[in-house]
């Protein structure tokens, strides 16, 4: 058989978008070229790859084996180059970052900055994403690596923990809760609780801990949830209620119509980590950006034992 790198690199750009214009705009080629070249392949390896009857496009079954190993193939070939430019004492290329909202407001301005300046050459494409939409990106191709609520236990998605963050009571300060030290969520109902919306991992991780014991209410007037944690936290500022949220979306500063509480020990913890594909091989970056991460955090929460990690997608 002969194939070059250069049909695998179209072979994967085409089951990233499923659609040639696109495909072939990422590679830079036309969409003739991309169409000559992945009929080409298909020729030389004496299948067909991709089921071109069904729009978008989709891959045969023989196809989805034969881009596994494409993926294989060039991340060995990117880890080469990967190894080229550490002999060269260089520091560049592109990493594609996703993050879950939940994370995402709170993580990204403590390292961006100093990250963008120690290594100029590094072009680091950052976007919000819901979790699962997230994992199916890593998947496909679309991004190089996320930070993200874990343990995922995904085929295929490799983790490394970033830090530990207490899961904390935000109340305001007319609420009962206010007045206590601490609270046990098993004794406590879900009437006056703020939720993310579906799809965020921080709210399964919140039913996890209280609302399997106390089914929340919506008979209320109100009953309003939200993709982001800060319009919850404004909300429970004006209008009153509780909710929890992650250590580092604590402000330093608090407002005070507000009141943070601990919940009682142990300490319900949530993991955030990088996660990435096993194909993936901008190892060198991702060693990297860890690094950056965890310097920018509080040291108290590298460790794992400071609580409980709570799961979300059990």
């Amino acid at each position: 058989m002969n194939f070059s790198i250069a049909q695998l690199r179209y072979l994967i750009a085409l089951d990233r978008h499923r659609n040639y214009v696109r495909a072939a705009e990422s590679c830079y080629v036309t969409q003739p070229t991309m169409s000559m070249q992945i009929k080409k392949l298909e020729n030389e390896l004496g299948v067909v790859l991709f089921d071109r009857s069904k729009k978008p496009l989709m891959p045969t079954a023989i196809g989805e084996k034969t881009i596994s190993k494409a993926r294989a193939v060039l991340a060995e070939v990117a880890g080469i180059e990967d190894m080229i430019s550490e002999y060269r004492d260089r520091i560049a290329g592109e990493l594609k970052l996703g993050v879950i909202p939940s994370v995402s407001p709170y993580l990204i301005p403590r390292f961006l900055g100093t990250f963008a300046d120690k290594f100029p050459e590094v072009k680091l494409e950052i976007r919000e994403l819901l979790t699962e939409n997230l994992i199916e990106q890593l998947r496909r191709g679309n991004i190089d690596i996320g930070i993200m609520v874990t343990p995922l236990d995904e085929e295929g998605i490799l983790e490394i923990p970033l830090y530990y963050e207490r899961m904390l009571v935000y109340v305001h300060k007319d609420h009962p809760f206010s007045e206590l030290d601490s609270l046990r969520l098993d004794e406590v109902n879900t009437e006056d609780l703020w939720l993310m919306s579906q799809g965020n991992c921080f709210r399964s991780q919140v039913l996890n801990l209280c609302a399997s014991q106390n089914p929340l209410i919506r008979d209320k007037q109100v009953y309003y949830e939200s993709g982001s944690l800060e319009t919850i936290k404004r909300l429970i500022e004006s209008e009153g209620g509780w909710t929890i949220v992650p250590e580092l979306a604590v402000d330093d500063y608090l407002s005070d119509r507000v009141a943070v509480r601990r919940i009682e020990e142990p300490s319900p913890l949530r993991e955030v980590s990088l996660v990435y594909s096993r194909y993936q091989s901008k190892q060198r970056l991702i060693g990297f950006l860890k690094e950056e991460i965890r310097e920018s955090i509080p040291k108290k929460m590298l460790e794992k034992d400071r609580g409980t990690v709570v799961e979300w997608n059990t």
